[in-house]
């Protein structure tokens, strides 16, 4: 809101603005000043609404036809993310797509354009606690709760590089959770026919027409399929939360294709290196959970070899010790670990005096 009264005072007042700036360049200095606390404000919430978020550096999600084979880096052509609502907020929420279609500028083409991916939004009891809504895999009652919406797309170019609203939803329709405090709703997305690869981003607001985020909104996923940068100096990354009970993880990837190195960081864990998959094959390592891990998110890095793999797609996903899958948030709960580096200093004994 403040952004909008920002920008209505502006351009209602532009001539007086206009001769005030020339008449007092400190106000220049002041204004960026206003301009930049006004976006780093915004951007703590932004962050949480868009799917991938700026945090994780991901450029795309990715879901293949169920008629792709495996080895384009995709298990199981159906991908599920969670998004949620602040009880306190009141207002409408969309569920924006962004290139929903199968087709055109961002794409995975395998042979010729013939696959459909299906997106549903779910809410109501179940949707979000039902125990196979938790899972990896989309098998039984994964789609669970009360379908709100659902669309088909192929190759539409009206909706490629564009986006597609879902909604607009109460926040009510979404599953109450009382741990959170928040309305979540369910988003999965299917490939349902094909053999091509479906890249796209999500965005949570408040209107059907732009991204305008929910304060305080976030997402989160139990299983991530993505593609990577390109650029090998593009780092990538997810923020699973480890919850208090948790004693040790293990992670597993699929379809890295050694292209690179994964590695997870923490403030107490500096730089481990994880095992890697190879192509079209899993990859899974174990550790234990680290005093000052629990409670919070941990850093997972993926960094690609210099020569790396183009249009490289991974899936990965975390589990405890009780076979609980860790969830990925897009605004990592307590913000991105940065390791806190300790200098060990010993004290000398003065040397005695003869």
């Amino acid at each position: 809101m403040i952004v909008t009264f920002f920008r209505k005072n502006r351009i209602s007042n532009k001539n007086q603005n206009d001769m005030f700036i020339k008449k007092t360049p400190k106000f220049n200095m002041i204004k960026s000043c206003i301009v930049l606390v006004i976006l780093i404000f915004t951007s703590l919430y932004i962050q949480g609404q868009a799917v991938p978020s700026e945090e994780e550096n991901i450029p795309f999600l990715v879901t293949f036809g169920n008629k792709a084979e495996t080895l384009w880096g995709d298990n199981d052509f159906s991908q599920v993310f969670f998004f949620m609502v602040p009880e306190n907020y009141k207002g409408m929420v969309f569920i924006r797509v962004f290139d929903p279609d199968v087709g055109g500028k961002h794409d995975e083409l395998n042979g010729v354009w013939d696959t459909q991916v299906r997106y549903s939004i779910y809410g109501g009891k179940d949707a979000f606690s039902h125990p196979d809504a938790q899972e990896v895999n989309p098998k039984k009652n994964y789609k669970t709760g009360t379908q709100l919406a659902t669309k088909t797309f192929g190759v539409d170019p009206k909706y490629d590089d564009n986006w597609y609203p879902f909604g607009p939803f109460n926040p009510t329709q979404g599953e109450y959770d009382s741990k959170y405090g928040c309305y979540i709703f369910k988003v999965i997305c299917e490939g349902i026919s094909g053999d091509d690869g479906n890249l796209y981003r999500y965005f949570m607001s408040t209107s059907g027409t732009a991204n305008i985020p929910i304060e305080g909104g976030n997402a989160f996923a139990y299983e991530y399929t993505f593609r990577l940068h390109d650029n090998p100096k593009e780092v990538s990354h997810i923020y699973p939360y480890v919850e208090t009970e948790s004693v040790k993880i293990k992670q597993m990837n699929f379809d890295w294709d050694d292209d690179g190195v994964i590695r997870v960081t923490s403030e107490v864990r500096r730089e481990e290196l994880c095992a890697v998959s190879g192509d079209n094959v899993w990859a899974e390592s174990e550790f234990a959970v680290r005093d000052g891990e629990k409670g919070k998110s941990l850093d997972f890095q993926f960094i690609k070899s210099p020569k790396g793999i183009k249009n490289n797609n991974v899936v990965i996903y975390i589990r405890n010790q009780n076979g609980e899958n860790l969830k990925f948030y897009s605004s990592p709960i307590g913000g991105v670990p940065k390791y806190k580096y300790v200098i060990e200093t010993q004290k000398k004994t003065p040397a005695t005096k003869k």
